[in-house]
């Protein structure tokens, strides 16, 4: 049965979007980015790309590829005591998706969010909360495939919904996978 979803994908590829949705059905969100951003506001830096990137890499290079998924488990844990299903936003490394199905093994449902990358780009260069240039977002994509390990979850996921659609569309999408879940049906959404 599952118990816990996981959102993965590349920036832009609509994650937050997901998150929000399932968090306005009465999901309990839980953010591993949040953790780096506390560890950036410990140390007194202004949140921005650049200053999360660096605390994201030193933070994973001194306590381990899956440090914000050791951080996390306990609230994970506490979490499922109180709600039937809890949503992890933003599993990034391929050591935390590995420590994660450790523990949680058929309880974890891997989400892939699937954008084609021009749209992704596209996206990042108009959101409102740090925009990117083209420039910067393949630089990050890059980034985050090289020394986050963000490729391996991604290949793992379970389910991979395609967003390149309406908000709407992708809803209808995020619907009928809470339905089968919640009915304690195996997932068989998958839009590849």
């Amino acid at each position: 049965m599952v118990r816990i979803i996981a959102i993965v994908g590349m920036p832009g590829s609509g994650k937050s979007v997901v998150a929000s949705y399932l968090k306005d059905n009465g999901f309990p969100i839980i953010r591993f980015g949040e953790i780096i951003i506390r560890e950036v506001e410990k140390r007194a830096l202004p949140i921005t790309p650049q200053n999360e990137q660096i605390v994201r890499e030193e933070i994973r290079r001194k306590q381990g590829m899956d440090v914000c998924a050791q951080i996390a488990l306990p609230l994970i844990k506490a979490k499922l005591l109180e709600h039937r299903l809890v949503i992890i936003d933003g599993l990034y490394s391929f050591s935390e998706y590995k420590t994660l199905k450790k523990e949680f093994d058929e309880e974890l449902l891997v989400l892939g969010v699937f954008t084609p990358k021009v749209m992704r780009y596209q996206r990042l260069t108009l959101r409102n909360e740090r925009p990117l240039t083209i420039a910067e977002a393949e630089k990050r994509d890059f980034l985050e495939i090289e020394k986050i390990e963000k490729g391996g979850p991604i290949a793992m996921a379970n389910i991979t919904i395609i967003n390149n659609g309406s908000q709407y569309q992708l809803y209808e999408q995020l619907d009928q996978l809470l339905a089968e879940i919640l009915q304690g049906v195996p997932p068989i959404l998958c839009k590849v």
